[in-house]
């Protein structure tokens, strides 16, 4: 866990089909968790931290849902702890999306599963929750260079956590009344999570600047130009020209003001001044459809942004992914095409087949057979790729691959899986091996 700033990380439990966030201090109990994680996301938070309080197997299948949802919603690293008994716990936790799994030190067993778990996916996607020191000193050669993380979720004084050496960083859960300064102050703790953090998620900007006052580094964003070097209209507005970081598609032109400037910049949320509403607009706010800063970058007569974002849901009022769908003028010839992009097109294609299906269509087929026919499509597209590659006429392998790739996504969408999911699982394996 990269200990250079302290972590303000606000925690939800899974209990049944709800979300609770708070136990002992005081219950928030909402229906819809993953919302409730969007609202954690909200700029000043590190880290979203889940416990799952599951007790039978069917309701942690259930959580593991939840939990994947709640990584597709929310841009910070999610941390799952709960109800870890075996591997195949921890591996459901990291293919759900999380970037750390923790282990419960009460279980003995726990302790020698950290480094079978750390040797399978990396000491950096395991941590160890301890509810006493004694934990820690027993098990200290099982956690070292086994878990990067430790998680306190005792109920004594964190002063008591400095009668031993902590092998790893460690974060601290603080009740509602436990001043989040003070817990941060500890050089052995270097995050905070519970309640102390969910109580205080509306005042978190508010926080981080006491804390930065106090000499106890938190993470501030801090852009590069100030609002005065800009170039402005005649109305002091700044246009913003927003494309999606992942497939450089245009999305939508809005307009900000000084303080839209400066809450993107200090929430990572793209914000806008509406001039039909004459008013502050984070996109998303009412229709969930939050717009995540990659990057912000000015032309060369700064008189223009251009901003890179994720894009959660529609950006366009009209439900269209761009506001950019209203053809005005193409020219005949050649139909140009992005190779980067054709499987993305494609994949969009089988799963609007599937949402609205065609006579006569082929992937409908497909569908309506079921998953038993497009895994031996599957097959046996995978062995003529095999037959192709004996033969010299390089054409051939290139007809099955695409064959292949074909069958592959209409299971993909039978799955619910993405090629985004395909790539983000890609660059956790690229970074690991980096």
């Amino acid at each position: 866990m990269d200990t250079k700033y302290k972590k303000l990380i606000p925690v939800i439990y899974l209990s049944g089909s709800a979300a609770v966030a708070g136990l002992k201090d005081a219950a928030i109990v909402s229906e819809d968790p993953a919302a409730l994680a969007a609202q954690y996301d909200n700029g000043f938070t590190d880290a979203l931290m889940i416990f799952d309080l599951s007790d039978t197997d069917r309701e942690q299948e259930a959580h593991n849902d939840l939990i994947r949802e709640i990584c597709g919603r929310v841009r910070i690293p999610v941390f799952a702890a709960g109800r870890v008994r075996r591997m195949e716990d921890v591996k459901k936790f990291l293919y759900a999306g999380c970037a750390m799994a923790f282990l419960n030190l009460a279980k003995k067993e726990n302790a020698e599963l950290a480094a079978e778990v750390a040797d399978k996916f990396g000491a950096d996607k395991i941590g160890a929750c301890f509810s006493d020191t004694e934990q820690v000193r027993e098990n200290e050669p099982l956690l070292t260079g086994n878990v990067s993380c430790l998680l306190y979720v005792g109920d004594g004084p964190l002063e008591s956590l400095s009668a031993i050496t902590m092998p790893v960083p460690v974060i601290a859960q603080i009740s509602g009344d436990m001043c989040v300064k003070q817990s941060l102050t500890p050089a052995f703790i270097h995050g905070v999570t519970g309640y102390g953090v969910n109580k205080r998620i509306g005042k978190l900007q508010h926080v981080r600047g006491k804390l930065n006052a106090n000499g106890i580094p938190v993470k501030v964003r801090k852009a590069a130009h100030a609002w005065s070097e800009f170039k402005l209209g005649p109305d002091g507005l700044l246009p913003v020209v927003v494309q999606e970081a992942s497939t450089d598609q245009v999305l939508m032109v809005a307009y900000m003001n000084e303080e839209a400037y400066n809450m993107t910049v200090s929430t990572g949320r793209m914000t806008y001044w509406s001039r039909s509403r004459q008013e502050i607009w984070v996109k998303g706010l009412t229709s969930g459809h939050f717009q995540y800063v990659h990057s912000l970058t000015a032309d060369c007569d700064m008189d223009t942004l251009l901003a890179k974002v994720e894009q959660i849901g529609a950006a366009c009022h009209t439900g269209s992914h761009s506001c950019f769908f209203n053809e005005v003028l193409t020219e005949e010839g050649k139909e140009s095409f992005n190779p980067q992009k054709v499987l993305l097109s494609d994949y969009q294609t089988i799963v609007d087949r599937r949402d609205h299906p065609k006579k006569g269509s082929y992937t409908n087929y497909l569908f309506d057979k079921g998953i038993d026919k497009m895994l031996k499509k599957l097959g046996e597209e995978a062995t003529e790729i095999v037959i192709a590659a004996k033969n010299p006429n390089p054409n051939e392998i290139v007809y099955e691959i695409s064959d292949y790739l074909y069958h592959l996504m209409v299971v993909m969408a039978e799955k619910g899986i993405t090629w985004e999911d395909v790539a983000e699982e890609l660059a956790r394996r690229q970074k690991k091996e980096n």
